[in-house]
């Protein structure tokens, strides 16, 4: 049975109830979907705890990549750009090109998992089944029968282009109206259980705030309302 944690960004009260919960279903092993630190207020305490865990296998996330080069495609945005300020001034270079350096994707027991799509970190999935053209242009070359994906911080599980698709949700940073860390159970592609862990966001949104800038407290308020699904 493997726990899969996708979007993390930082956020260790959610990341300690997720590892809480996923012990009481005993796995043995874990998956780890990109974008580790970032976002949050204890971004090293989130990566001390995640190199605590065995086994486990890493893949890159766009946030991985974005803090350990200097990516032309991170946004302007001033949140964006003081979360990665934080970040990077936070951890060691080593540490950044550590994670800059993870694989994009690998395949395990016919399962692709990817950061946001099989050849992309920043081109996610929708949720819903509306635009079959992207799903099948996003899928194109895919031969194993399911995609784990993450990026988008929305919880599903659902059909594209023929192949299945889960996407286990954003650990520290949910996006789809409910606040509760998101992960994944995966013991084989035919047993898959998306799971929902209550912890107190307004720790981790008050620890965002002791921070004391502006960007700190736009995460606050997006972590508290849960309710954006813009990725």
């Amino acid at each position: 049975m493997l726990a899969v944690l996708y979007d993390i960004h930082g956020n260790l009260p959610a990341l300690e109830a997720v590892l809480d919960d996923a012990r009481g279903a005993h796995v043995d092993g874990f998956v780890l979907g990109g974008d580790y630190t970032a976002f949050g207020a204890w971004p090293i305490e989130t990566l001390a705890r995640l190199d605590e865990l065995e086994p486990a296998t890493w893949i890159r996330g766009n946030w991985d990549r974005w803090l350990s080069t200097e990516a032309a495609d991170m946004p302007a945005d001033p949140t964006v750009q003081g979360a990665a300020d934080h970040a990077r001034s936070a951890l060691d270079g080593a540490v950044l090109a550590r994670l800059g350096a993870l694989p994009a994707k690998f395949t395990f027991d016919d399962i692709l998992f990817c950061h946001a799509s099989p050849g992309s970190d920043v081109e996610g999935f929708s949720a819903g089944e509306e635009d079959l053209e992207a799903d099948a242009r996003l899928m194109d070359g895919v031969t194993e029968e399911l995609v784990v994906c993450g990026h988008t911080h929305v919880q599903y599980d659902r059909h594209a282009d023929g192949l299945r698709l889960v996407n286990p949700g954003s650990v520290g940073l949910p996006l789809d109206g409910d606040a509760r860390a998101a992960y994944a159970l995966i013991a084989s592609p035919d047993d898959i259980e998306l799971r929902r862990v209550a912890y107190d966001e307004q720790s981790a949104a008050d620890g965002l705030r002791q921070i004391g800038d502006l960007w700190a407290d736009a995460v606050a308020a997006r972590l508290l309302a849960a309710g954006s699904a813009d990725g």
